[in-house]
C-alpha cells in the first residue's frame, strides 16, 4: 500500500474515533443543542437587563481589591520561581544523572500540576480559613507543578556539548550549573515565569470565588446580592488589568528574551 494511502487512512481513523468520542460524550452527557440554541435568547435578555449598565459608584472601592489580587500573583509567582528552578534541576536529566530522584521529584510535582488551582482553594479554605494567605498558598502550589515541568524541559533542551566541554575540563557539578546551565537558560527561565505570572493573575482573581481573597470575592458577593451592575463593573476590571498585565509581560519578552 503507497505511503500516502496508509497516512489517509490513519487520518480517517483517528477523525472516526474523535467523532465518535463526541456522539458518545453528547449522548452521555444527555447535552440537547436545541435548549441550548433557544436558552440563547433568554441568556441575551437577562444580561442586558440584569448587568447593562454598569454601576461604577463604588469604583474607587475596588483599588484595595485590586492590589490584593496583584499582590497575590506577585508573591506566589516569586516563591514558585525559586522552589520551581530547584525543581527543575531534579527533573532535567542534564543536571541530575539519579533516575530515582528525577521520578520521584517529577511524580510530586505531576500531582501539585495536576490538581487545579480552584480545588486547592477549596482545601485550604477548609484548613486555613477564608483570607488572602489560601490564594497565595493554592498559587504556589499550582505555579510550582507548572514552572517546575517548563523548566526541566527547557533545560533538557540546552545544547550538551558545553556542558561536556566544561566536564571534561574537570569543572565541578556547581560549576557546570553556574556557568554551563544557567546562562542558556535564563531566556527561557524569563519567558515561563512571564507566563506564569500571567495565569496568576487570572487566576487570583478567580479564586476569590471560594473565598481565597482577591477582587473575586468582590464578584462574588454582589452577584449574591444581585447587584449585577456593580459585577459587570468588576468583571471590566478584571478584564483591564489581565490586558494590561499582558502588554507589561510582552514588552519584557521583547526586550529581554
Amino acid at each position: 500500500m503507497p505511503l500516502d494511502q496508509r497516512d489517509s487512512k490513519r487520518t480517517f481513523v483517528i477523525v472516526a474515533a474523535i467523532f465518535a468520542v463526541l456522539i458518545f460524550s453528547v449522548y452521555y452527557l444527555e447535552i440537547s443543542f436545541i435548549e441550548m440554541l433557544m436558552g440563547i435568547p433568554s441568556f441575551v435578555m437577562f444580561f442586558f437587563e440584569k448587568f447593562l449598565p454598569p454601576n461604577t459608584e463604588n469604583l474607587q472601592q475596588y483599588i484595595p481589591a485590586v492590589i490584593d489580587t496583584l499582590g497575590y500573583a506577585v508573591i506566589s509567582t516569586y516563591i514558585s520561581t525559586i522552589i520551581a528552578f530547584v525543581f527543575g534541576i531534579l527533573i532535567s536529566e542534564n543536571t541530575n544523572k539519579f533516575k530515582t530522584l528525577r521520578v520521584i521529584t517529577r511524580g510530586f510535582v505531576s500531582v501539585l500540576r495536576n490538581i487545579p488551582f480552584i480545588i486547592w482553594g477549596a482545601l485550604l479554605v477548609y484548613i486555613f480559613g477564608i483570607g488572602g494567605i489560601v490564594g497565595v498558598l493554592a498559587l504556589i502550589l499550582v505555579t510550582i507543578g507548572f514552572l517546575s515541568k517548563s523548566y526541566a524541559e527547557s533545560i533538557d533542551e540546552i545544547s550538551g556539548d558545553k556542558l561536556e566541554a566544561l566536564r571534561a575540563n574537570g569543572s565541578s557539578y556547581f560549576q557546570i550549573l553556574f556557568h554551563g546551565v544557567i546562562p542558556q537558560f535564563v531566556p527561557a527561565w524569563i519567558n515561563w515565569t512571564l507566563f506564569a505570572f500571567e495565569i496568576n493573575v487570572r487566576a487570583s482573581a478567580v479564586l476569590g470565588l471560594v473565598g481565597a481573597g482577591g477582587i473575586g470575592v468582590l464578584i462574588d458577593t454582589n452577584i449574591n446580592l444581585f447587584k449585577y451592575g456593580e459585577a459587570i463593573t468588576i468583571i471590566a476590571v478584571i478584564v483591564m488589568i489581565i490586558l494590561l498585565t499582558e502588554l507589561v509581560t510582552n514588552s519584557i519578552r521583547k526586550r529581554f528574551v
